[in-house]
């Protein structure tokens, strides 16, 4: 037994010996290049992207929102809410009552008629007699709520569906008609506010400067009031989604008023300055919900730092852009995704600064105000925004995050 232990023992000295080598008797130990495994760092974060997201999130949004940011968080780490945009090209007259029967609602139709109900109270306000100074104060209230309207009444046309506060209830998948298009489009419910702030009118020229992937454009062209449609993004691969969105909802006659490119935004000043009656901005931003739930394309990776810390930069050379191709008159709105003041009100008046002292143009802010009573029964709002809206995400009410501002150049 001793020496088989002793052959044993010689065995696995000599296993233990690199391939040809001959080690001499004495010689010491020979060192091995690949004693230790491969470092997995250099190749993998050792922070996961949503976690770094979240731990800027803490930091930034606790002191922004205060004791809101609790509820917020909750809301952003939860499953969305959607809202289905009806198709109004697609020949889909079934689809509002079988929704109607699931308990959803169309929201924007249910505010146009709150609208319209103000504006008639402000005129009979208005033809009444003997309005004394007891009554001052309420006709104030309606002619108030009566100016409302206009905008949102314009684009009426636009049918958008959503579940109650508190339905989690899913929608279909969306189906397609007899000619292919399909009945309707799934998205954030809160993304069409920045559309219904520009107030598009007939026959207007849009420039929507970042469109893809294309929700907002599909909900400019279910206005239809668009005379032409703009729309551009930078990426080529975003591009090719906007145009398959394009093609799978709206008729090829529809599509003809549409055009697709891919310039760079910054840029458009110079392509086609000075020549649209409503701009929408939708700038690229941390796309919080995203970054605080998805590994993928994620903008809080440690190699994406200097491109998260430039973003501010970037969404003021696109809000200028906007606002030099727009007309005088025309209007352009500024929207992100993200719950972050930098990339809200800071570009907003930072935007306000250099318009007027480097290209000598006024540009007017408008109160938004309204837009908070008329869809309290589908968004939480934040009420405390120095410049335009922010839609907060809500367990009850999951949209959002969605900021948007409605400038005037004047």
């Amino acid at each position: 037994m001793a020496a088989l232990g002793g052959r044993g023992r010689a065995a696995a000295a000599l296993l233990r010996r690199a391939p040809g080598t001959g080690a001499a008797p004495g010689a010491g130990p020979r060192r091995h290049r690949h004693r230790h495994k491969e470092k997995w760092a250099t190749t993998a974060p050792r922070i996961p992207s949503t976690r770094l997201a979240l731990h800027h999130f803490d930091m930034s949004y606790g002191l922004h929102l205060g004791a809101l940011w609790p509820s917020v968080r909750a809301a952003l780490l939860c499953e969305q809410k959607y809202g289905a945009l009806l198709n109004n090209f697609a020949a889909a007259d079934h689809v509002p009552r079988e929704l109607e029967l699931l308990n959803a609602t169309d929201f924007v139709s249910e505010v146009s008629q709150k609208a319209q109900q103000w504006q008639r109270g402000a005129a009979v306000g208005e033809a009444a007699t003997g309005c004394q100074e007891g009554s001052g104060e309420s006709r104030t209230e309606m002619v108030t709520q009566a100016e409302m309207s206009p905008p949102l009444c314009t684009s009426s046309k636009i049918k958008c569906y959503a579940f109650p506060r508190g339905d989690i209830t899913r929608f279909r998948p969306a189906r397609p008609d007899a000619l292919g298009l399909l009945d309707y489009y799934l998205m954030d419910a809160a993304s069409l506010l920045p559309v219904l702030a520009l107030s598009v009118q007939p026959d207007d020229f849009v420039l929507d400067l970042c469109a893809a992937p294309g929700g907002k454009t599909l909900a400019l062209l279910q206005t239809g009031f668009c005379g032409h449609l703009a729309a551009n993004d930078v990426s080529v691969s975003r591009t090719k989604r906007l145009y398959h969105i394009l093609h799978s909802y709206v008729p090829k006659e529809v599509r003809d008023t549409v055009s697709v490119t891919s310039y760079d935004g910054r840029d458009w000043d110079q392509v086609k300055g000075g020549t649209f009656h409503k701009v929408l901005v939708d700038v690229p931003c941390t796309t919080d919900r995203h970054s605080a739930m998805e590994e993928e394309n994620n903008i809080f990776h440690k190699r994406r730092t200097k491109e998260r810390q430039m973003l501010p930069m970037l969404q003021l050379q696109l809000l200028m852009a906007g606002i030099l191709a727009a007309r005088p008159g025309g209007a352009v709105v500024y929207s992100t995704c993200s719950l972050s003041p930098l990339q809200n009100e800071c570009v907003v008046e930072r935007a306000l600064d250099v318009a007027g002292a480097q290209f000598n143009i006024s540009v007017h802010v408008e109160d938004l105000s309204h837009f908070r009573t008329l869809f309290q029964d589908t968004f939480s709002f934040f009420s405390d925004c120095r410049l335009g809206e922010l839609v907060l995400p809500h367990l009850t009410a999951n949209f959002g995050p969605m900021y948007f501002c409605k400038l005037r150049r004047l």
